[in-house]
């Protein structure tokens, strides 16, 4: 009859060999997980984000998308290759790379903020004005079509390409005379 007899060493070493595999089971936090962290809905960004980055300092973050693309849910938004911004609690500030469309106009969205969980709203700053939407609404991640970047004919074009209260329909005739 034999036992096996454990040294300090072996000890260590299952120790360690444990809190390998423990650490390699759990993956690291997803842009979904640090907005729910920070009480903001987690169908902000659209579906399927896998590459950003994100300071543990300053909270700055970038969402890295693989082509732009158009949210395909009743509130229209436009993502860009790159999505900027400071994540805090329930507020993302300084917002780049994110437009809502409203009556054929693209508007940046500059700052999203939940003032009052209880509310069911969240507020998304598009410059000119505040838009209000249900919580509800961004409960999981949207689906997004891409748009292809080099074609000027496409859904989205830059508020900032327009002149005055052109359209964009008349930007796009204006584009092509």
């Amino acid at each position: 009859m034999g036992f096996a007899i454990f040294s300090p060493f072996h000890s260590l070493f299952l120790i360690f060999f444990l809190n390998f595999l423990t650490a390699q089971s759990s993956s690291p936090p997803s842009i979904y997980d640090h907005l729910k962290h920070n009480g903001l809905p987690v169908g902000i960004f659209p579906k399927g984000v896998t590459d950003f980055s994100i300071d543990p300092e300053t909270n700055r973050f970038k969402v890295n998308l693989t082509q732009p693309c158009n949210s395909d849910s009743q509130i229209q938004f436009h993502y860009d290759f790159n999505i900027t911004g400071i994540l805090s609690s329930r507020k993302i500030a300084n917002l780049t790379g994110m437009s809502q469309q409203e009556l054929f106009l693209w508007f940046p969205v500059i700052n999203i903020r939940v003032d009052d969980p209880d509310s069911g709203l969240i507020n998304f700053d598009v410059g000119v004005v505040d838009k209000q939407f249900s919580l509800s609404l961004f409960e999981t991640p949207l689906d997004c079509t891409a748009v292809d970047p080099n074609d000027s004919f496409s859904n989205y074009q830059e508020p900032s390409m327009l002149s005055g209260t052109e359209t964009v329909e008349e930007h796009k005739l204006r584009a092509t005379s």
